[in-house]
């Protein structure tokens, strides 16, 4: 084939584009300013009120940027005064207006934070004192990281002017946007401007007008930002006075030594909703890996909800003194009692600063804040115990949920536990107290499950321990039949069910000496448990001889191997039928009416023996809590034995 010389041109130009379209490009990315901006006031934030908490951090940021600017320029020091944020409100006009007297903006400095979206000035000047190698300490006093809390008041606002005049600076400027997609930046009249610093004035829509309320204002500014290092004025209407709202500090901030017992209280009860006194206040500042500051109260008396099926606590998350969240859940629930504030630098946010993301830092601090509370609990116990008894008599049912929902905090627990017991009556004991009590040859910590204190000190199944000078726990909370189960035992002892299985106590001495009773049964009552087992066989698995008994004639305990009685019926109500299994009819071969009975069913006459085993069935249903399981046909027996008993 022949080419010429312009076929051979023609053929180096398409070789030429086939190498360029081969070759990988670079391509900025492309932006619709407009719809980005919507995005911004409309997508990112879920509450409209965070437009003011996004200002006022910005107004806070800008004048602590100008206090360390001045440290370096003594003409700037002489012209800044106390740093101040103001919200001014003007119902005829419909503005709001954040004026702060910090550092300002330049013309250049506008562009690029607030014609620049996501460029953060607050950063930028971070990033300059990292270059210089001094922003390690400053960071934490900074608010703003993103560079686009500013245009959340978009949100609320069809216009948004920003008056400005850069520290040390005589010129000023105007920048105005109705968030379109475009801004106008022009000089400003100096006589028009702050002689320093910026007010930004949102124009608001119709629907926003419930931020010209000065309440509406109130409660947002001290909900989000009331904790902010800079004092916060509100004028309420041109020309009034301003008043001051939060006075820049916050109680978590000062040193232990500086915050009177009053103080304490009064943050509680406006953190808490309630008016009592908290029963512990535990303040403190974590440093290390991580830094973060904790105050927490213990309450004295039970919040309404403390039961609640949710289970949450009440807790507040700041980031660098500006609120964050209230749903995080900074406790386990077996503290959700605890009241507790947090505020912390290092946590990783999202772009709208309205929760935490997913982080081993709150992790962390969840499981150091559970433990403190617990150690201060425990100090408390030790140097306060009368108060600490209200303590656990209001609480103790909730912390004992975390035996059964974290094994691993079961020691530390256990340490402040406070228990009811058969022998304590009124008062409480402690599990350290039992186990140095225990009897010659006790090898278990023993325990009886219900929803009655009374009548679990009253129950049939704990007398032949009552006899030998056993002490029996009391547990008449819902959640002691779960964390018994799985609980392994305390200081090397097991516990184990009083109303369980055999109850394998022949080995432990009476308290009183003398003639110990015999629990071998005679024929006649060997029978009789034989002949009431085939009877009752629907409703029981088995009737035996009792170790347990010394005054009752029968009672009802849950087989060896199975779940307790207690926890079968809390299953059982909750759906869970399946799970109640029957139960063990023990009987006193020492009672007389148990002899007379087996007399009776040993005798040619059988008449009412059948009645009479019915009947001891519902006597120790009855004794454990339950009703007869016939009530009308029980009345009939009983009926039936009152009329022969009387003729």
């Amino acid at each position: 084939m022949i080419f010429t010389g312009d076929d051979a041109v023609t053929d180096h130009a398409d070789a030429d584009l086939m190498d360029q379209a081969a070759r990988p490009s670079a391509h900025g990315f492309q932006a619709d300013v407009a719809r980005l901006l919507e995005l911004m006031a409309h997508s990112v934030y879920s509450e409209r009120d965070i437009f003011l908490r996004e200002l006022v951090s910005n107004a806070a940021d800008a004048c602590e940027k100008l206090r360390y600017e001045a440290l370096e320029n003594e003409k700037l020091a002489a012209d800044a005064g106390a740093p101040l944020v103001a919200i001014a409100l003007d119902k005829t006009a419909r503005t709001l207006s954040v004026i702060d007297n910090g550092v300002g903006m330049s013309r250049d400095e506008l562009v690029a934070s607030l014609g620049t979206i996501a460029s953060s000035g607050t950063r930028a000047f971070l990033d300059n004192l990292e270059a210089k190698g001094g922003a390690d300490e400053k960071r934490s006093a900074f608010i703003g990281r993103f560079g686009i809390g500013f245009y959340s008041a978009f949100m609320v606002a069809d216009k948004i002017e920003v008056a400005t005049r850069r520290a040390g600076a005589a010129e000023a400027f105007l920048w105005t946007s109705d968030g379109k997609g475009a801004y106008q930046i022009a000089p400003l009249d100096p006589s028009l401007a702050p002689s320093l610093g910026t007010k930004v004035t949102l124009h608001l829509k119709a629907e926003a007008e419930e931020f010209l309320e000065a309440a509406r204002i109130e409660a947002v500014l001290r909900e989000h930002s009331g904790a902010i290092a800079i004092p916060i004025d509100l004028a309420e209407a041109p020309g009034a006075a301003p008043r001051r709202l939060t006075d820049g500090s916050a109680l978590w901030t000062k040193p232990k030594s500086d915050i009177t017992p009053q103080q304490y209280a009064d943050f509680y009860q406006q953190l808490a909703n309630q008016f009592d006194e908290p029963a512990l206040t535990v303040h403190w500042r974590a440093e290390g890996r991580t830094d973060y500051t904790v105050l927490a109260f213990v309450p004295s008396a039970r919040p309404l909800d403390l039961f609640d099926p949710a289970r949450k606590g009440k807790s507040k998350l700041y980031v660098r003194r500006v609120f964050v969240s209230r749903d995080i859940d900074l406790l386990p629930g077996w503290l959700r009692f605890v009241r507790v504030v947090v505020d912390s630098a290092d946590l990783p946010l999202n772009v709208s600063r309205e929760m935490v993301q997913a982080s081993p830092i709150i992790a962390s601090i969840r499981k150091a804040i559970a433990s403190r509370v617990l150690q201060e609990l425990a100090k408390l116990a030790a140097s306060e115990p009368e108060k600490f008894r209200s303590v656990w008599d209001n609480f103790g049912a909730v912390l004992k949920e975390g035996l059964h929902e974290e094994p691993q905090r079961r020691d530390a627990i256990f340490d402040i536990a406070r228990f009811s017991s058969a022998a304590s009556g009124d008062g409480q004991r402690s599990l350290k107290d039992y186990v140095a009590n225990l009897r010659p040859n006790q090898t278990a910590i023993y325990y009886i499950v219900g929803d009655d204190k009374k009548r679990l000190a009253a129950s049939p199944q704990i007398e032949g321990f009552r006899a030998r000078g056993v002490d029996v726990l009391l547990l008449d909370d819902p959640v002691d039949a779960f964390w018994v189960t799985s609980a392994i035992g305390f200081d090397g002892k097991p516990f184990k069910s009083a109303t369980q299985g055999r109850a394998d106590i022949e080995a432990i001495p009476l308290v009183d000496a003398g003639e110990p009773p015999t629990n071998d049964a005679t024929p006649q009552i060997a029978a009789l448990a034989t002949t009431m087992k085939a009877a009752l066989a629907e409703h029981v698995e088995d009737v035996r001889i009792s170790t347990r008994l010394c005054e009752s004639a029968v009672c009802l305990v849950a087989p060896d191997h199975g779940l307790d009685r207690q926890l079968t019926r809390l299953l059982s109500e909750h759906g869970r039928a399946e799970m109640l299994g029957k139960p063990v009819l023990e009987i006193n071969p020492r009672h007389d009416l148990i002899a007379a009975l087996a007399k009776k069913a040993a005798s040619a006459d059988q008449t009412g023996v059948e009645d009479g085993f019915w009947l001891l069935l519902d006597m120790a249903r009855i004794a454990d809590g339950e009703p007869p399981l016939d009530a009308g046909a029980f009345a009939k027996r009983l009926t039936a034995l009152l009329v022969k008993t009387g003729g």
